[in-house]
């Protein structure tokens, strides 16, 4: 189906002009943020019985709408544009506190509305996660119904609180990323803490995932090619980045666990003035691991702020190189050399940096960055936490693979951390990146403008507008991504 992309130009207008109010007002019970993080404005307190427990907790209303406009410049067997749209929401409950136990439940709810017949569901992009792909090729079912949330909280230790269940998991690299219906899930146990001077660390062990468009938990890193004819692949992990090597046939036949957990964490210092540090690593037991470290140091030069900052990221391959090979999507398993285009192709050792210059004044936020991935493997990160984000990541690029260099400059306009944008926010990039032909990859340049602006008279409702346009020098590639989404939080 061929689309006309003037309509999502025609909503953009459409949206700008809603007027603006600067006056302040008290925070709503809960706001998202531009990151997509809901915010808890208004939180249960601590009681004094089992019953008021109950009865003193709090619930969280979340009603959404989205629409997706895919636009191939030119259609192909493969490529499909279309217009897809979906429904849903989410009620959670968060009760009081008791004897410093609360606990957390969270019903989330996604139908998606599209024709088959003239937008097949596999050649579906960004719309896929309005449904379980995997729900509808084996019963037809178009909607999704999830306990997403559904967790105990314990805070009766100093200065540290542990979580255990099904929960949202916002590490470096593990994210709710909830820019669909249903927010990126884990089964697990986190632990927070603060006892050490002006540092905070959290820890967490995760035994399985349950992505955006599932409705059942699966292996954090294992691709499940176990039945293909009936759709096992839309059934374990089957995220944008995830290596597809690591199947569940490989797996099997390396005597591998499918089901090891994600073991990941943080650490967050803010010990000198002006100074972040932050260490993050993953441990995926016989497979993988990986280490980062960053820092960003704010000086003040009148009215303007001036960040510099750096990344590092060092990937160690525990095994899962001989098992799946250096490319993420599996082409290279059981290959050893130089192959593909990877100097070894049975090495998932891989290093990572990037930099940026970050300046703000007044209303307007500049990031300018570049990021390169050494000339060795492919970094694998599929729990929705990106590697590149802050610095070069935009909507929907994976700029990732084995020798990219990625080069991003973004503007903001009226950004905060209330989660309320009374005066329209402005996102604004340009991405190049710069990948290796000799590995199937092909340059590109991505424009992406987005705007988020919560109804003046109704600061409840948000709505948001993304535009991703690629352009690249490989035939039948550029496309354009617009989305359109209304949130309602009661």
């Amino acid at each position: 189906m061929k689309i006309n992309p003037k309509l999502s130009t025609i909503a953009m207008f459409t949206l700008l002009t809603t007027s603006t109010m600067c006056a302040d007002e008290v925070l709503p019970k809960q706001t998202l943020k531009a990151n997509y993080q809901i915010k808890h404005n208004e939180l249960p307190k601590s009681v004094n019985s089992l019953t008021d427990m109950f009865q003193e907790g709090v619930f969280y209303g979340r009603l959404r709408s989205n629409t997706f406009l895919y636009d191939w410049e030119r259609e192909t067997a493969s490529q499909n544009s279309h217009i897809v749209s979906g429904i849903g929401g989410s009620l959670v409950y968060k009760s009081a506190t008791f004897n410093n136990f609360d606990f957390s439940v969270g019903l989330y709810y996604s139908k998606a509305f599209f024709d088959n017949e003239d937008d097949p569901v596999d050649k579906l992009k960004p719309a896929k996660d309005l449904l379980s792909r995997y729900d509808y090729s084996s019963s037809g079912d178009k909607s999704m119904a999830v306990l997403g949330e559904a967790f105990i909280s314990y805070k009766g230790l100093p200065k540290t609180e542990v979580h255990l269940g099904r929960q949202l998991v916002e590490t470096f690299y593990t994210k709710s990323n909830d820019t669909k219906m249903i927010p990126n899930t884990f089964d697990g146990a986190v632990v927070e803490n603060k006892l050490l001077p002006k540092t905070s660390v959290k820890i967490a062990y995760l035994a399985e995932q349950k992505l955006r468009d599932h409705t059942s938990s699966h292996s954090v890193l294992a691709y499940d090619d176990s039945d293909t004819a009936n759709y096992s692949t839309w059934n374990g992990n089957d995220d944008s980045a995830m290596h597809k090597g690591l199947s569940y046939t490989n797996l099997s036949a390396a005597g591998v666990s499918t089901d090891a957990p994600l073991i990941t964490g943080d650490i967050k210092n803010r010990g000198i003035k002006n100074l972040n540090l932050d260490t993050s690593f993953y441990w995926v037991p016989e497979l993988l691991s990986e280490v980062m470290v960053e820092a960003n140091y704010k000086t003040k030069i009148d009215d303007f702020t001036i960040t510099p900052g750096i990344r590092y990221i060092k990937q160690f391959d525990n095994g899962g190189g001989k098992i799946g090979g250096a490319n993420l999507d599996g082409s290279l398993a059981g290959v050893s050399g130089s192959s593909g285009g990877y100097k070894d192709a049975s090495s998932l050792d891989s290093q990572m940096i990037a930099a940026r210059l970050v300046g703000t004044y007044d209303i307007y936020k500049l990031n300018l960055a570049y990021s390169e991935i050494f000339d060795e493997a492919d970094l694998v990160t599929p729990w929705r936490g990106f590697p590149t984000a802050g610095y070069t990541r935009s909507m929907a690029r994976y700029n990732w693979k084995a020798n990219t260099k990625s080069y991003r400059a973004e503007l903001q306009v009226n950004a905060n951390n209330t989660g309320v944008y009374r005066d329209l926010l402005i996102q604004a990039s340009v991405l190049h990146t710069d990948a290796d032909e000799n590995k199937g990859q092909y340059d590109e340049n991505y424009y992406y403008i987005g705007f988020i602006q919560n109804i003046p008279s109704f600061v409840d409702l948000q709505w948001r507008l993304r535009l991703g346009y690629t352009d690249t020098k490989k035939a039948d590639a550029d496309s354009l991504d617009a989305r359109l989404e209304f949130n309602y939080l009661f």
